[in-house]
């Protein structure tokens, strides 16, 4: 095997978000979240979980950060919730929630670990959903104004801000019938809700840079390349289409001043309303970009999107394993974007881990598919990075087995073991894995 090095001052983490991992779900003040709503009425997750312990990180957050020093990370990415800091929305902040962030940021810079602080990850105020949520102007101002205010409190401490988590997720998810809140099936509203989401970014970057110049401001978009699942003209069309329609409809306007050509067209009389300087907002110079990948998608004109393929290997959610379409994406967004610095901001895999008793008496998880799995991304970053790419780091999904969504606790994701009746943190195998890798800031490929 070959050693590979990465230079110097590559910044390995890992991540987490504020919903799936907090709980404390209304403590200290702490105001309602659409995900909170969501999760209390019976039926919309699997097992009728909710987040409102999940891994207790709003109380065990020391020990969560000192785990984190013991596998050596270089930064942390989590989110801030909205509601926590500020209950309505808007207006009167919360102290004791500022308080959590502040205490956990210094607790991180401590440790020698760089927080990556997001600021929207799917968990709006319910205050403002019930005023009309992203669908009304009110909710973009409202972000900027919380921008600001977490800018100002925390900026002397944090450079690396992203506005934005996925927000295909935080629209199609939510306003085309896909399971999440606020649980609407409207194809229009769900695309303007995704412009109104670009047009909060905007007004987002305008807030920091307007409170700290030295604040490097940023977005995370997922990718899921598409690839035809034939050769066939019809196949490739259809690929093409759902690539502009899920993934370019948010890259293009942040990158290229317009919507995708063929998504746009598709919309028809469904297209967003664009006002006069709505692209100039979205378009805000970006110090940075972080880039989701988990797997690719197969396309056929005829079936739509085909979920399984004869010798692919997949998680435990059935998403295939494909670790050389990292390196696609990663190639074309250099090739035919102009694409700020990036950053791997979430990748990981989901697998059925159980715990176990070595024959020292200590717990364990040997968890070899997902050790594999992230090494075999690592390897296709670092080719990408070989061939001119600018990726300045890697974030692993998740730190922390959590509250994964419609799954509820049914997936893990993390590289740390969550037992949830006791709370007790393991660092499965891949963890220590992880943390061979950052200490010595390489792998064999």
């Amino acid at each position: 095997m070959n050693f590979i090095q990465f230079p110097k001052g590559f910044l390995w983490g890992s991540g987490t978000s504020a919903y799936q991992i907090e709980g404390g779900w209304n403590a200290d003040g702490k105001g309602e979240s659409i995900w909170d709503r969501w999760c209390h009425t019976p039926g919309h997750i699997k097992n009728n979980d909710t987040g409102d312990v999940a891994c207790d990180h709003y109380h065990r957050w020391e020990e969560d950060v000192d785990l984190m020093a013991r596998l050596g990370l270089k930064s942390y990415r989590f989110s801030i919730s909205w509601p926590r800091v500020l209950p309505a929305g808007r207006g009167a902040l919360n102290q004791p929630g500022l308080d959590f962030y502040d205490r956990l940021v210094d607790r991180l810079l401590l440790k020698g670990i760089q927080p990556c602080v997001t600021l929207f990850h799917w968990d709006l105020p319910q205050a403002l959903q019930d005023e009309g949520g992203w669908i009304e102007p009110g909710t973009i101002e409202a972000f900027g104004e919380y921008t600001a205010l977490m800018v100002r409190h925390l900026g002397d401490r944090v450079k690396l801000w992203a506005t934005l988590n996925e927000p295909g997720m935080g629209s199609f998810a939510g306003y085309q019938g896909i399971g999440h809140p606020p649980g609407v099936n409207d194809f229009r509203l769900s695309l303007q809700v995704a412009h109104n989401l670009m047009l909060a970014h905007g007004a987002g970057v305008q807030a920091l840079r307007a409170e700290r110049a030295d604040a490097q401001a940023g977005i995370v978009i997922d990718f899921w390349p598409v690839d035809p699942v034939t050769g066939s003209n019809a196949d490739r069309q259809a690929a093409e289409l759902f690539w502009q329609q899920r993934f370019t409809w948010f890259l293009d306007p942040l990158l290229r001043g317009a919507y995708p050509p063929l998504a746009w067209e598709a919309a028809g009389a469904d297209a967003p309303k664009v006002g006069p300087g709505d692209f100039e907002l979205m378009g805000q110079r970006l110090d940075w970009m972080g880039v989701n990948y988990y797997s690719r998608i197969l396309m056929s004109a005829e079936k739509g999107r085909v979920r399984e393929i004869a010798g692919a290997e997949y998680t435990g959610l059935n998403w295939e394993i494909h670790p050389q379409s990292l390196y696609r994406l990663l190639m074309l967004l250099k090739d035919e974007y102009p694409i700020p610095p990036l950053y791997i901001a979430e990748n990981g895999a989901a697998f059925p881990d159980e715990l176990a008793t070595g024959e020292d008496g200590q717990m364990a998880v040997h968890d070899e598919g997902r050790t594999a799995y992230l090494r075999a991304h690592f390897i296709q970053a670092h080719q990408a990075m070989q061939a001119g790419v600018d990726l300045r780091g890697y974030f692993v999904w998740s730190l922390l087995d959590n509250f994964e969504w419609l799954q509820g606790y049914a997936a893990r994701f993390g590289i740390v073991f969550v037992d949830y009746p006791t709370q007790r943190r393991v660092a499965k195998d891949s963890a220590l894995w992880y943390a061979r890798v950052i200490a010595r800031n390489g792998l064999e490929a």
